[in-house]
């Protein structure tokens, strides 16, 4: 009779990691993150124009990033199952080009349905990409370094997120919207040449079909570890969906100050990002409890000290900080706790991040009418605390075994 065991041993890479780093080819990464990310949150910066050019609502001209989000989502999952037989040099180089394809053909849309569709595109790239980024680290670097390598990597999402929104006013304002695709399109094709320099074959490892998403979940602790990072992000964006109302409401500064701060707010994050692999290769438990945890402490001491606009920017530039470390010690806590299957579990980080996102955003909505921008703070604070005493005191980073059948 068959019946489900814990085998004892723990699972072992598909690969063995490199006695060496490759450090070029991790920075190939770094470029293809800036890239994706840049080009994703281009819509948030050009809504007007965008909107007015192809005779459309603004509302209805965002869901060009939710249509990226909902797509990436499902990328993720999907992805690595349906290329299991390809070189991942190969498929990374697809996504690459694929980015831009949907950028060129964003920037010829003379429809907003076209551009949706186009969009789509970018969906697909961003979701596998991240779903593929720590597996594919794991066999760049020795393991020693991989929280290093981690956070060179995740790095391009700081610079993408400081950099997107002003470079799609600015150049949206100078030579208009199709511009800012066309130089992010341009980006990605320097980020292709230099992928393809330096990114060595990586070929496959064993098979992902979809089943294996169901069989990583059963596994000890991983279930719980997805949840906490469901908490994290979510909480998170709850917050950031409403940073800019809350600081408006709070210290009464005007448009030219909140961007300076936010602008503050990204730099922290660059460095949090940078941080994060110093501290993970030191305490990968505590690292993600810790970031979270203070990210929830920054967002409960805005609402206490709403005042002093001084106060307000350092704890606005710690919750960057904080921030910065989540998705690197996330990503590090897949290559530990699945190594066997960190393709299928990444696509299982990038699924509750894109769902988190979701959520995070529309719970932060409810709470802010039902109690304010106040409320919002106060509860997503207290989320991300939660967060962080769970990770630290339910999730295992170590290796979670498969069950077997015997």
């Amino acid at each position: 009779m068959s019946h489900t065991v814990c085998d004892s041993r723990a699972p072992s890479p598909e690969h063995v990691a490199p006695t060496t780093p490759a450090w070029m080819a991790v920075f190939s990464l770094a470029m293809g993150v800036f890239g994706l990310l840049t080009a994703e949150y281009l819509p948030a910066s050009l809504l007007t124009p965008m909107a007015a050019e192809l005779g459309v609502s603004e509302a209805l001209a965002g869901q060009a990033v939710t249509v990226t989000a909902a797509v990436a989502l499902f990328a993720g999952l999907l992805v690595p199952g349906l290329t299991r037989g390809i070189d991942r040099r190969t498929v990374l180089l697809i996504f690459t080009t694929l980015m831009i394809a949907s950028n060129l053909l964003v920037a010829w849309s003379s429809s907003l349905a076209v551009l949706l569709l186009m969009r789509v595109l970018l969906g697909i790239a961003l979701g596998g990409f991240w779903s593929m980024a720590a597996a594919v680290a794991m066999r760049l670097v020795p393991s020693a370094l991989l929280p290093r390598a981690l956070s060179i990597i995740f790095s391009g999402v700081a610079v993408g997120t400081v950099v997107a929104v002003p470079l799609g006013s600015y150049m949206g304002g100078l030579y208009g919207w199709r511009s800012a695709f066309i130089a992010s399109a341009a980006v990605g094709a320097i980020t292709l040449a230099v992928q393809f320099f330096t990114l060595p074959s990586l070929v496959p490892g064993k098979p992902a079909r979809l089943r294996t998403i169901i069989e990583v979940l059963l596994r000890p602790g991983i279930a719980m570890g997805m949840f906490a990072c469901i908490l994290a992000h979510a909480g998170h964006f709850a917050l950031f969906t409403y940073i800019r109302p809350f600081l408006e409401s709070t210290t009464s500064m005007d448009g030219n100050g909140i961007a300076l701060m936010l602008l503050g707010f990204g730099v922290a994050n660059f460095c949090g990002t940078l941080l994060a692999g110093w501290l993970l290769e030191r305490s990968a438990r505590g690292t993600m409890a810790l970031m979270p945890a203070l990210v929830g402490l920054a967002a409960l001491a805005l609402v206490m000290f709403p005042d002093s606009v001084a106060v307000q920017t350092l704890l606005v530039a710690l919750w960057g900080l904080a921030f910065g470390g989540i998705p690197v010690a996330w990503s590090n806590w897949v290559t530990r706790a699945v190594p066997d299957r960190a393709e299928s579990a990444g696509g299982m980080v990038v699924a509750s991040v894109q769902s988190a996102i979701a959520a995070g955003a529309a719970g932060g909505g409810m709470m802010f009418s039902f109690s304010g921008i106040t409320g919002v703070f106060i509860a997503a604070g207290v989320v991300m605390l939660v967060a962080g005493a769970l990770t630290g005191m339910r999730v295992r980073v170590d290796v979670a075994t498969a069950p077997a059948q015997d």
